[in-house]
């Protein structure tokens, strides 16, 4: 039962380590990359839609991306919900088939808004990861009248262990990140 609990709580430490890290990469550096737009909702006919399966993203050069929508009629669609997509700073371009996305230069200013936010980002995964611990305890404590008190104990210094280890990953990502928008 005590290794039930813990494994499930690895398992969703896990999950919130890599949803850190997607999260991550939708702020962006001074290279255009697809993945910042994976958060993008398009309003397709009534429904917010991602971007991904609505088009094709290409990055033919360091700063651009083209957009190549798979149904026409949802250019206008796709242009304004990145126009409207915060943290991206872009204003991207409708030639009647594709949008172009070119991503300007980041200023030093700029690059440190990002990494206030990309902070702001990691804080919330760490603050997620320790939800999940309590969670655990909580059920460690529930399982009080049927293990040992100290099954308990050992299980609860495993749970801090592996709390630590999500966390320090979390810490890790946000330090590439941070060095990666602090590039010039």
């Amino acid at each position: 039962m005590i290794a039930d609990v813990l494994a499930d709580a690895g398992a969703r430490m896990d999950r919130a380590v890599e949803a850190a890290k997607e999260d991550f990469a939708t702020v962006r550096t001074g290279r255009a990359n697809p993945q910042m737009f994976q958060k993008v909702l398009v309003d397709y006919y009534g429904s917010p839609t991602p971007l991904a399966q609505l088009a094709s993203l290409n990055n033919p050069e360091a700063r651009t991306l083209v957009i190549n929508p798979y149904d026409k009629s949802a250019l206008k669609a796709i242009e304004q919900a990145i126009r409207d997509m915060p943290n991206l700073g872009v204003n991207p371009t409708n030639d009647g088939t594709i949008v172009r996305v070119t991503m300007p230069e980041l200023t030093q200013d700029r690059r440190k808004e990002y990494v206030k936010i990309v902070r702001g980002k990691g804080e919330d995964a760490k603050v997620q990861v320790r939800n999940l611990r309590r969670k655990a305890k909580d059920d460690l404590d529930a399982l009080k009248s049927d293990v040992g008190e100290d099954e308990l104990v050992r299980a609860e210094k495993e749970l801090d262990a592996v709390t630590r280890t999500h966390v320090d990953l979390i810490d890790e990502a946000l330090k590439r990140k941070e060095a990666e928008l602090l590039e010039v």
